[in-house]
């Protein structure tokens, strides 16, 4: 939803770097740059003059002229504004002292309030509570159903004593849910309330009428991210009707402009306290303005994904794993290398984790190319072996890809190349877990450091430069190193005598890493 925003700021940040010094000029020039990227994504009038004029006084102010780096200085004010109108500090949901907590969820037809609710309950079902799920939306139709199918998926309960379809009261089911959870025991009650396709005066009445009925400890307001302008517009009206305590935003995944996001927290004075960003249940989770502030800015969410993966793997997986690795890379087996690949898996698309990652905006193109189901592929590929393939792939001959591909449906180069990223993948994770992974900064000889030959070319510049200027001087000096060398002591490299940099031998597995000269 970001991404127009983001490439916009992200390209005019671009502008700043490499300055020593920034102008009056220069900072007008990005703010004007930074008020067009914000209403272009549809971003509310007053939420931009009130951000420009903070950012605008800070940048001209001396925490900027006396930086010694003032871009990043701008970029860090921009960070600290963007999240000063996505909320602040994220809101957490308040409990009631007494069991059972109400939550009460309103807004128009078709923002996602059923779905939503059965998001919720999930959510909150990890979380170590008991929800309940009441259907109060009794006027649209097969919304009760479709309130008890959501519910049945999340593996939470339902109170649904109403058919629906515009029979029942629903301000008094409201009411006899309260009791029905203290009897089964639930401690959290998800109230799914009516909606219109506009707002009127009947569906504000009755939202307050069921509010007054079960007194909410927390009343969300439940918005589709997708209908820019006019989810500001509706959610002061709700404010000021009903009254609401955190917002939601649902189908933050979509391909509108993101304005409503960035508008509504600072409009309607409530925090954005939960972010819907997908269809499954599971594609929700708590909104962190900071972290949506990082997305936006192009800096990723390495907080959310650690979280996923905490939520995924367990410490004694993981710690048997990096044992097993740490053993030798023929430990690893394509078995385990299923295993790691289907709990990725269950953190969510492949495409969404990346993007957490700081720096993928630059390639975000290629993200969104990725095909999920080439998982699924890789997975049939490693089912068509025989356990003894698995174990050990290098048996894997012609024959055996022939037939593995004919059991998984793919052409024989993919299980070729399937088996050679293995083996890659295999030495790069042992070599990660043994810590001696190439390339850490220091280590002479090493891919992405210089290398071996440039610091030996390097040195032995500097050592020409040393040279007498005398002929006669200068024979002595070289005929005395010439006599150490054959004495077998060696060169100012360590190596054996005779040999300098130049006759360094790389193993061929950092050979394969080296760039092309």
């Amino acid at each position: 939803m970001f991404d127009t925003l983001s490439d916009r700021l992200t390209a005019t940040f671009k502008n700043l770097r490499g300055k020593g010094r920034l102008s009056e000029a220069d900072i007008d020039a990005t703010a004007r740059e930074i008020r067009i990227a914000l209403l272009e994504a549809d971003v509310a009038l007053p939420v931009v003059r009130a951000f420009i004029k903070q950012v605008k006084e800070r940048a001209l102010g001396a925490e900027v002229s006396k930086a010694l780096n003032p871009a990043q200085q701008v970029i860090k004010i921009v960070n600290e504004e963007l999240i000063g109108i996505l909320g602040g500090e994220t809101r957490r949901l308040r409990f009631a002292k007494n069991p059972p907590t109400v939550i009460m969820l309103a807004g128009l037809q078709g923002a996602g309030k059923t779905t939503l609710a059965g998001k919720l309950g999930r959510w909150l079902k990890a979380q170590g509570h008991a929800p309940l799920l009441v259907a109060c939306d009794l006027q649209r139709p097969n919304a009760v159903n479709q309130l008890t199918v959501v519910a049945e998926r999340a593996g939470v309960g339902i109170y649904a004593p109403e058919p629906g379809n515009g029979v029942g009261d629903p301000v008094k089911v409201a009411e006899d849910s309260i009791e029905y959870a203290r009897t089964k025991q639930y401690d959290v009650v998800i109230v799914d309330t009516a909606g219109r396709l506009g707002i009127d005066a009947e569906m504000m009445r009755q939202a307050a009428d069921i509010r007054d009925a079960v007194r909410p400890d927390e009343t969300l307001f439940v918005v589709d991210a997708m209908i820019g302008q006019d989810a500001v517009n509706t959610a002061e009206a709700f404010r000021d009707g009903v009254g609401f305590d955190g917002v939601v935003l649902s189908k933050l995944d979509g391909d509108a402009r993101g304005g409503a996001a960035l508008s509504i927290a600072h409009v309607t004075g409530r925090q954005i306290m939960f972010a819907s960003n997908g269809e499954k249940l599971d594609d929700f989770d708590a909104f962190h303005p900071d972290r949506m502030a990082s997305r936006i800015l192009g800096m990723g969410d390495v907080l959310s994904l650690i979280e996923k993966a905490e939520q995924t793997f367990s410490r004694q997986e993981a710690e048997q794993m990096a044992a097993k690795l740490a053993k030798g890379p023929k430990e690893f087996t394509l078995d385990d290398f299923l295993a790691q690949m289907e709990q990725v898996r269950k953190m969510g698309s492949i495409s969404k984790l990346l993007g957490m990652m700081p720096g993928m905006g630059q390639i975000r193109e290629q993200i969104n190319d990725i095909d999920e189901r080439d998982v699924d592929r890789t997975a049939a590929i490693i089912k068509s072996m025989t356990p003894a393939e698995r174990t050990d792939p290098t048996i894997i001959n012609g024959s055996r890809r022939a037939r593995i591909a004919r059991g998984s449906g793919v052409d024989v180069s993919a299980v070729k190349n399937l088996v050679e990223r293995f083996f890659e993948a295999r030495k790069m994770m042992s070599k990660m877990a043994q810590g001696g992974m190439p390339g850490m900064p220091g280590m002479p000889g090493m891919p992405g450091t210089g290398g071996a030959r440039k610091k030996g070319k390097q040195q032995k510049k500097a050592k020409g430069k040393q040279r007498s200027g005398n002929p006669m001087k200068r024979k002595a000096e070289e005929q005395a190193v010439a006599e150490r060398r054959a004495a077998g002591q060696g060169g100012a490299f360590g190596l054996p005598g005779g040999q300098g940099p130049e006759d360094f031998e790389l193993p061929q597995e950092f050979k394969d890493m080296l760039p092309p000269k």
